[in-house]
């Protein structure tokens, strides 16, 4: 998606070979027409597969999950990092955070997801693939199905996206960066990283 890249480009601050900032328009201030857009792309990548609800982890995969569900018509459900005292029955997973270098006990009421929910998971980020395999772990539990994974950005060099793939799970991601040595930053311009 050449409108998220050129915003990555020009806005992303690399940290580290592994780290990059791009809280400008997707991780604390939010660029709403360009979630929009990737709302819309990721509607479009899933047309074919009747999705029911757009599921997403708290917070930073919210307004992209959000855009998706409303051009796709369906409730858009988060997982939540922190239970809270009026959440009674659910469902819950530990996810490790590469980002915040910290273990999450994530939830989700089971009110939210269902045998019958075919479920298209939202995220900010893939890296190691922790947050995406946690959420996988809670559609199992719900017994419902998963359609596929919408990613905005991927770090291609990192092994997740890999992982998934070769576990047969469906993977969309709008930008996979395969580089940022030398705070350099190089899109992987043949699709999914295999």
């Amino acid at each position: 998606m050449k409108a998220l890249e050129q915003k990555i480009v020009t806005e992303g601050n690399v940290l580290s070979d592994s780290v990059i900032k791009v809280d400008s328009f997707l991780n604390h201030q939010i660029d709403p027409l360009l979630m929009k857009q990737i709302g819309q792309e990721f509607a479009d990548r899933f047309s074919d597969t009747n999705i029911t609800k757009v599921l997403t982890l708290e917070s930073s995969g919210i307004a992209p999950a959000t855009m998706t569900g409303l051009i796709l018509g369906v409730p858009v459900v988060f997982a939540k990092k922190r239970k809270p005292i009026t959440l009674a029955e659910h469902f819950s997973t530990e996810v490790y955070s590469f980002t915040k270098k910290e273990m999450n006990n994530i939830t989700i009421a089971k009110d939210f997801l269902k045998p019958d929910d075919n479920i298209l998971l939202i995220d900010d980020f893939l890296a190691n693939g922790q947050a995406v395999s946690g959420m996988v772990d809670i559609i199992k539990q719900a017994g419902a199905s998963l359609a596929g994974v919408g990613i905005v950005i991927e770090k291609g060099f990192q092994h997740g996206g890999k992982i998934l793939r070769q576990e047969g799970i469906r993977v969309e991601s709008l930008a996979i960066i395969s580089s940022m040595e030398n705070k350099q930053i190089t899109f992987d311009k043949e699709g999914a990283l295999t």
